[in-house]
């Protein structure tokens, strides 16, 4: 049991490595087309129809894929007061909890978003012409991210850790 709960949370972090390297991918398409952008327009004195599309594209994507890379490796902004000031017990309770109304909350995004991207799918972005089910899919593609990650805390929470 504990060998397999190992393995999926190695599986979790290739998964999370893959994102970390999407989210750089993400950022770099959106620094390169925002500054084709400027210089399109100060330079060039035409600017695109397409880069700030895309470039909010991205950032949607990047937003929604990072919230549930960051909360694997705790950088999201936390309150922390209870766990420092209310003891093992308690930091050992917050320890599932959490992760468990996480759980709860990306399985309500993940059903929500799914049904607003099909409801969007045939809807065009107006300079890219691209479906705009491409942008909302950010939304359950994140939190099937956060299910997976709050389910790897989880793991985190019962398995001892190695020496």
């Amino acid at each position: 049991m504990i060998r397999a709960l190992f393995a999926i949370n190695r599986a979790i972090a290739g998964l999370n490595w893959v994102v970390g390297w999407l989210l750089a991918a993400l950022l770099l398409v959106m620094t390169v087309f925002i500054a084709w952008q400027v210089f399109a327009r100060y330079v060039m004195g035409s600017p695109l129809f397409f880069s700030e599309e895309i470039a909010r594209f991205s950032m949607v994507w990047m937003t929604m894929l990072g919230i549930g890379y960051a909360f694997r490796h705790g950088s999201l902004i936390s309150v922390d007061i209870l766990a420092e000031f209310g003891g093992i017990t308690l930091r050992r309770l917050l320890a599932v909890t959490i992760p468990l109304i996480a759980v709860v909350f990306a399985l309500v995004l993940l059903v929500w978003g799914i049904d607003i991207t099909e409801r969007v799918a045939r809807q065009t972005a107006p300079s890219t012409r691209i479906s705009m089910g491409w942008l909302y899919a950010a939304v359950p593609a994140g939190a099937a991210l956060i299910f997976v990650n709050a389910l790897g805390l989880l793991i985190d929470s019962v398995i001892p850790k190695r020496a």
